[in-house]
């Protein structure tokens, strides 16, 4: 029998408000996902490496490295180049969203326009977990 280990969906969680990170967490955790959180875009890269993520939410603003140069780091690395990523940021400017899309970011979601219930969605859609895509926002 397979354990349920190595069944769960790695997500990689990368966010500098830490409340806001732990909620996002527990909810992901309890849609069955298995979870690891880091707070900055250094962290960020060494965690695609080491924990090979099925999916990352990506925090645009943080300190060291932004979620854009990690993005764009990914993006040009073979060993992160295919792990889809779901930037989760407060830009909401459209230029902010041609950039990231421009660095190949899968999905681009603003905080103040979504709820943590649209965000799992998103996450389970990217993920082939839903039968269809959800509705546009």
């Amino acid at each position: 029998m397979i354990s349920n280990m190595d069944t769960k969906k790695k997500l990689l969680l990368v966010e500098d408000d830490v409340a806001l990170s732990s909620v996002y967490k527990s909810r992901m955790e309890l849609e069955g996902f298995d979870v690891r959180e880091v707070n900055n875009g250094e962290d960020a890269l060494s965690a695609a490496i080491d924990y090979k993520p099925d999916l990352i939410l990506l925090d645009a603003m943080m300190p060291k490295i932004s979620g854009f140069d990690v993005l764009d780091i990914l993006r040009n690395t073979p060993e992160t180049a295919d792990i889809r990523i779901i930037m989760l940021t407060a830009l909401s400017q459209p230029k902010d969203k041609e950039r990231a899309e421009a660095l190949g970011v899968d999905d681009y979601l603003v905080k103040s326009q979504v709820v943590i219930g649209d965000v799992v969605e998103r996450v389970k859609f990217h993920l082939g977990m839903l039968e269809q895509k959800p509705q546009d926002q």
